[in-house]
């Protein structure tokens, strides 16, 4: 079996799916259709493994590069969309394949565009799968379990929280380990446990530098606040399309129908957590960013929960691994993923 790159133009964009050649399961014709959508800067390689994992079982396995990742068309991101950019981009990728029901997976940033697909078009959807979703109430600038604003303006959100250095070497194609911003650092030190063996190392990190870099795609563009820590959600690209003034998503629970949804994070997860350290509200109680009021940290998982609970259907699958459990425990998280599949 082989891992295929094909172009399949949509209504909106012309969108990089990936496909697994060589098996009976991965063909238009046969296999339940299991759709992965990625995180921020990455692309549809990351499910490169889980794929042909999935073909062996007989299922059709795709997996999508978001709008400004990979192979798919660069289209600006309008970030006062929130996160229905790229929804609606997966939305109408479902409408050119023509599968009769989907099973959506998404990671990351890619969970909130899945938990979007769901909540606009939930008859669309067989079963969720989200790993390490960002929050339903964005990324930043919220605190309590139901998401409510620190600012009305989403003072603490968006593309001024990027790491300026990080933003400079992702744009130069960066593939040393000289510095610790490098994309090649950033993936060993958060994107997985410190000390986990990266299969693939160079692929993932090629993956990353696939990222198109500027104001309409990332960061996006940055604006000051006058509020602490001095940053607030502008209206184009990838960090502002998930800062809590735009992305928020607490109705969930009205949807009907409502399929089974599966919840599996790595419990060492330095990125999505309760005390994220991309958060800058966590780093200013940690005096990384310093002048912080007593700006309380998102609890972003604990939020995840309170609205899953809510919803109904859900299990929660915890896994010794940090942000990328399909990448740092690949068994395990093939085999919760396969059981929620039989099961939906």
């Amino acid at each position: 079996m082989r891992i295929e790159n094909r172009p399949v133009p949509t209504g909106r964009i012309t969108q990089n799916v990936l496909s697994v050649a060589g098996n009976a399961g991965s063909t238009a014709e046969s296999g339940e259709t299991v759709l992965f959508v990625h995180g921020n800067v990455s692309s549809a390689a990351f499910w490169r493994g889980t794929l042909l994992a999935l073909a062996e079982e007989g299922h059709r396995p795709l997996a999508v590069d978001l709008r400004g990742f990979g192979d798919t068309e660069p289209a600006p991101v309008d970030a006062t969309r929130g996160l229905r950019d790229y929804s609606d981009d997966v939305l109408a990728l479902l409408d050119a394949l023509g599968p009769d029901g989907v099973h959506l997976v998404g990671w990351s940033m890619g969970g909130g565009v899945v938990l979007q697909a769901l909540r606009d078009r939930p008859s669309a959807v067989r079963s969720v799968t989200l790993v390490n979703p960002i929050s339903p109430y964005g990324f930043g600038g919220t605190h309590g379990a139901d998401g409510a604003l620190n600012h009305a303006d989403g003072t603490g959100a968006g593309a001024g929280a990027a790491n300026p250095d990080f933003v400079r070497l992702l744009a130069a194609g960066d593939t040393s380990d000289d510095s610790p911003a490098s994309p090649r650092n950033v993936m060993r030190t958060t994107y997985v446990k410190p000390g986990t063996v990266i299969e693939d190392e160079d692929a993932l990190v090629a993956s990353m530098l696939s990222t198109r870099v500027g104001e309409d795609h990332y960061p996006g563009d940055a604006v000051a606040s006058e509020e602490w820590p001095g940053v607030r959600p502008g209206t184009r690209g990838v960090l502002n399309s998930f800062a809590p003034t735009y992305f928020r998503i607490d109705d969930l629970h009205t949807i009907d129908p409502k399929p089974p949804i599966l919840w599996i994070r790595g419990e060492s997860d330095v990125i999505v957590s309760d005390t994220s350290l991309f958060d800058l509200a966590h780093l200013g109680a940690l005096g990384a960013v310093p002048g912080s009021p007593g700006t309380p940290a998102q609890p972003m998982v604990t939020q995840t929960r309170a609205a899953l609970e809510r919803y109904g259907p859900y299990t929660e699958v915890v896994l010794d691994a940090g942000h990328s459990p399909h990448i740092e425990r690949p068994a395990e998280f093939r085999a919760a993923l396969s059981d929620h599949l039989k099961r939906s």
